[in-house]
């Protein structure tokens, strides 16, 4: 890869994210942590405002913006598989928002590459969510987004019901099961629940903020730590 095109995809990697680490756009660019290291010192250099350091992260800076792209073929392609795929294990809402994001990058993509895209020969038929599922996974991830608590009505592999408060910090997906990370009032500690096993949810209305050794991030340093696959996939409620 050209070096003028390593440093356009740095832009684009840290624009898109949050938090970005030089060991990521290591891995994403296949290059030493030094290299990145030089390119973004360059970058700096150049005026475009990354902000960070080595061994922490960056982030690119308030008011930074790079001119409209256009998808490659293969880029189309892996967004209308993407699209497919996804649509059949979400929320009506959210699919629907899949299904119009997806028209809009179609329409502006050239004649040829929008045929390739639409040709993939991948596809996702039904039956996918069941309705029940599909209706608390909408509610499951509007909670997460707005920091309301939730109470649950959960039956656990030996179908014993029980009533949990719970703040939602993330939902999963596991290949025909959604869970719901979160921190169990009940417990004090994190619980994954499986959706197909809530037979009640309720959004109650109090909110709740990040709490030191509450948030997502912490059930994630502590998946790390304990150097499991998954966020808190032996501990299902």
């Amino acid at each position: 890869m050209r070096r003028a095109d390593r440093l356009f995809q740095i832009v684009q990697l840290i624009r898109g994210r949050r938090l970005t680490t030089a060991a990521f756009l290591a891995q994403r660019l296949e290059v030493s942590a030094r290299t990145v290291y030089r390119d973004i010192a360059h970058l700096q250099h150049q005026g475009v405002p990354i902000d960070g350091e080595a061994g922490t992260g960056y982030r690119m800076g308030a008011g930074f913006d790079v001119p409209p792209l256009m998808f490659t073929r293969g880029e189309a392609g892996a967004l209308v598989v993407a699209a497919r795929l996804a649509r059949c294990w979400v929320d009506p809402a959210l699919a629907n928002d899949i299904e119009s994001a997806l028209g809009k990058v179609l329409s502006v993509l050239p004649r040829e590459a929008r045929v390739s895209a639409e040709a993939m020969a991948l596809h996702a038929p039904a039956p996918g969510l069941d309705i029940a599922a599909r209706a608390s996974l909408r509610k499951l991830r509007e909670a997460v987004q707005s920091h309301h608590r939730l109470r649950l009505t959960y039956r656990n592999a030996d179908a014993a019901v029980s009533q949990r408060t719970v703040r939602p910090l993330g939902c999963f997906y596991w290949g025909a099961v959604w869970t719901l990370a979160a921190w169990c009032e009940l417990r004090q500690d994190f619980r994954s629940f499986r959706i197909d096993r809530m037979e009640r949810v309720e959004v109650l209305p109090e909110r709740f903020g990040d709490e030191a050794g509450k948030t997502l991030a912490d059930l994630l340093r502590r998946v790390r730590a304990c150097d499991c696959a998954r966020p808190s996939a032996d501990r299902i409620a």
